[in-house]
């Protein structure tokens, strides 16, 4: 470096430092001041009321329709919880934050929780779904939007987001995540963090963020909920855990523990885990909660009763019990007996009050109980066309022969099957704060977009099972309206018989997906698979809009059906979404951020994984010897990555700067995409790395970088993707985050799948 550069780089410095002073005083004096306040107020509080502060109970109103106002009152007034979740409704939230202020000793407020998931009112589609626009700025927006209505509706902590990476399609909270890549996985988890807190929590239109479940949940065995979780830390530094980092780094304020075990120990009372990784090597200094009843869930584990439970809890560095009152009824207990310190139990309350503080509870506690917010901000007109156009971007078009979307509007259209007039499941799972009353169905949207141009048929179809008994379980609290199986299929023959095309609104239900619902089979359900083959045996296009909250097996449907549109849950908004999309008004644009699997039996299944010392050399055939399977491909049906539009998007040839990346450098690679089809429409450009040899295993491919561009019919945008060290860094078998020099393959495409390869050397 020449000395006129040096001097300019040191003059920058010196600049930058003075500039970053004021900041750094500020935020100095700021926890000063937090730190004298909560020493104060600790100093006057009882064990007791240190300990309540501790307690997070269920408030019920979510589950049984009542808040449990006795209970939870009393122990209010006694400060014996330091929060609530599960309460709807402004005036209830207020008047137990009423109770805590002014009819107790202290006058601690109180954190109100909720999972507020894809929305509080105004609903979004899943955050699976979500993840697969691939636009953080969407996803943002809902969380922003969210953080609004819920905070407007006295709510000041979300349960959100849920970051677990998932391979395996039989869990059912693979609805909640962001699918299967780390890296996409970390920016969503940053997104909505942003999106939540807003500037710190300043305004009372923002609210605490909580990153759950901490950690390794998606990797359940066998796809079964709240089951054992097993693997080795560099699976875990290099696969899993990048999401949680990427949030705590985004400043989340909180941090929710798993119940499922790491290294044979609850997540819960894992030290290693919560303590020297989440506390002391990532340097994560907010509140930690447990997930609901894990600390007393310990006992099934066959690791400790309550008591013992709840002290192993503490020591690892749990801060607040939610539902077990183990905490609250067991650790004074525990104090006397010397197994647990006053300074723990201290650092659990200071971290509480910290929370809340940070929340500006103790300079305004009632900064949440504004009812004129609550009359203003809640299922707006602006927040539902966010929804909406939010939700047209998570679609994605698996399939579409001889173009056969977009559909005109005219003729006869017949809409059939057991999703296209069921209002109350379009939002799918974790919807319970919104009132599906008020949102459209399927049919009223593409009734309304067709107008009087076209002619909409409707028959119901089919049941979603065949059995009763099957049905009700995958119904839930959401039922649907059961019929006679060969009335409701006679009837859509009939429809179908009279109708120029056929739209088939099939799949989940919205309880079929989420938590407590695994699944081992995936296929579309039985009367709705024969339903669907009676539709295509009638020789008329089929377009199938499936509803799914993961990844199904469509192997028949991927072969015979004309045209496949998976819509997820699109939220409150989704009749009149779906619609934008089915008609052409806005082109799918959504790209799978999960892998659907050809079989069940290949599950789990991604992407990114590691190759084998015998590869299959040929997925066509069986191969003897080689890592495959005697009846199925190893490859996906459809790829991580993967989704179609109803304009062709071309790349031109790949280009790279070097065949050389200098150590401190960087190397640019290049692609020019045109839209050469006749529609409008955006493209998510993915570019994707290898290591050719290092000192581990390292996967065939990895995400490292995407951009997602719109074009205009006829134009075309030159792409650059820099790389430098750090997109080649990993965690070696030591741990230490490192690349090594040698050759790399840099893939660019628009899926995992499809993409042309250059080679480079790394010095």
């Amino acid at each position: 470096m020449s000395m006129m550069r040096r001097m300019k780089r040191c003059c920058l410095l010196v600049i930058y430092n003075i500039l970053l002073i004021p900041t750094l005083l500020s935020q100095n004096h700021y926890e000063n001041e937090m730190d004298c306040f909560i020493t104060d107020l600790m100093e006057r509080m009882t064990l007791r009321e240190k300990l309540g502060q501790l307690n997070l109970p269920s408030g019920g109103d979510l589950v049984t329709g009542s808040v449990m106002n006795g209970e939870l009152s009393d122990m209010i007034r006694k400060q014996e919880i330091g929060g609530f979740f599960n309460v709807k409704g402004i005036q209830k939230i207020s008047a137990l934050q009423h109770l805590a202020v002014e009819e107790s000793r202290l006058k601690i407020p109180l954190l109100v929780g909720a999972d507020v998931i894809h929305g509080y009112e105004t609903i979004f589609p899943i955050p699976l779904a979500l993840s697969c626009s691939w636009d953080t700025l969407a996803v943002e927006r809902m969380a922003r939007i969210s953080a609004i209505e819920a905070s407007a509706d006295g709510i000041n902590w979300t349960f959100s987001p849920m970051v677990d990476i998932c391979r395996d399609a039989r869990w059912g909270r693979i609805a909640e995540g962001s699918g299967e890549d780390p890296y996409l996985g970390s920016l969503m988890a940053k997104a909505y963090v942003r999106g939540y807190q807003g500037n710190n929590m300043q305004g009372n239109d923002e609210i605490l963020a909580c990153v759950k479940h901490f950690a390794l949940y998606g990797a359940s065995e066998s796809g079964r909920d709240y089951n054992v979780v097993d693997m080795s830390r560099l699976r875990m530094y290099n696969e899993y855990l990048a999401p949680y980092k990427a949030a705590v780094d985004a400043g989340v304020g909180s941090v929710m523990s798993s119940f499922n075990i790491v290294d044979g120990i609850p997540a819960t009372a894992n030290k290693w885990l919560l303590t020297d990784l989440l506390r002391d090597e990532w340097g994560f200094g907010g509140l930690l909660v447990t997930d609901y009843n894990s600390i007393a869930e310990m006992s099934s584990h066959g690791v400790a009763p309550l008591k013992e439970a709840s002290i192993r809890a503490l020591q690892a560095g749990t801060d607040m019990d939610m539902v077990s009152c183990g905490f609250l009824n067991t650790l004074e207990e525990s104090l006397k007996e010397g197994k647990v310190t006053e300074e723990q139990i201290n650092a659990a309350c200071r971290r509480v009050l910290e929370a809340k503080y940070k929340l500006g509870l103790f300079s305004d506690p009632y900064k949440y109980c504004d009812t004129l917010r609550t009359r203003e901000r809640l299922y707006t007109a602006e927040h539902r066309s966010s929804a909406r156009t939010i939700a047209t971007e998570t679609f994605v078009l698996l399939k579409n022969d001889h173009h056969l979307l977009p559909l005109d509007i005219k003729g006869k259209i017949a809409l059939i099957g057991p999703m296209a007039d069921a209002r109350n499941n379009m939002c799918g799972m974790w919807s319970m704060t919104c009132t599906p009353s008020r949102h459209g169905t399927l049919l009223e949207g593409i009734r309304s977009a067709a107008g009087d141009k076209a002619e909409i048929l409707y028959a119901k179809g089919s049941n979603i099972y065949y059995a009763a008994e099957t049905e009700k379980a995958a119904t839930g609290i959401r039922p649907l309206e059961c019929g006679d199986n060969r009335q409701l299929l006679d009837e859509a023959l009939r429809i179908a018989a009279r109708a120029d095309v056929i739209v088939a609104a099939l799949g989940e239900c919205a309880e079929m997906s989420g938590e407590s619902v695994s699944r081992t089979n995936l296929e579309i359900p039985d009367a709705q698979q024969d339903l669907l083959k009676a539709l295509v045996k009638t020789g008329k296009p089929v377009v199938l809009l499936l509803f799914t909250g993961r990844p199904l097996v469509l192997n028949w449907e991927a072969t015979n059906v004309h045209s496949i549109l998976n819509v997820w849950f699109g939220g409150s908004e989704t009749g009149d979404a779906v619609a934008d999309v089915l008609f052409g008004k806005v082109a799918p644009s959504g790209k799978l951020t999960t892998t659907f699997p050809r079989s069940v039996g290949q599950l789990p299944l991604f992407y990114n994984h590691l190759n084998t010392g015998r590869p299959d050399p040929d997925n066509r055939i069986f191969n003897r010897y080689a890592s495959n399977y005697l009846d199925e491909s190893n490859e996906p049906l459809y790829p991580f990555g993967y989704g179609l539009s109803y304009t062709d998007f071309v790349y031109s040839d790949l280009q790279i700067s070097s065949e050389t990346l200098p150590k401190n450098g960087e190397l640019t690679v290049s692609v020019t995409v045109t839209n050469k089809g006749n529609y409008d429409g955006y493209e998510t450009v993915q570019l994707y790395l290898r290591d050719i040899y290092a000192e581990i295993a390292r996967p065939l491919k990895e995400l490292k970088g995407f951009e997602r561009i719109f074009l205009k019919s006829g134009e075309s945008r030159d792409i650059n993707f820099v790389i430098t060290e750090n997109d080649l860094k990993f965690y070696n078998s030591g741990l230490e985050y490192i690349y090594e020099p040698g050759e790399f393959d840099v893939m660019v495409g628009s899926n995992s799948r499809d993409v042309q390869t250059k080679r480079f050397k790394v010095e």
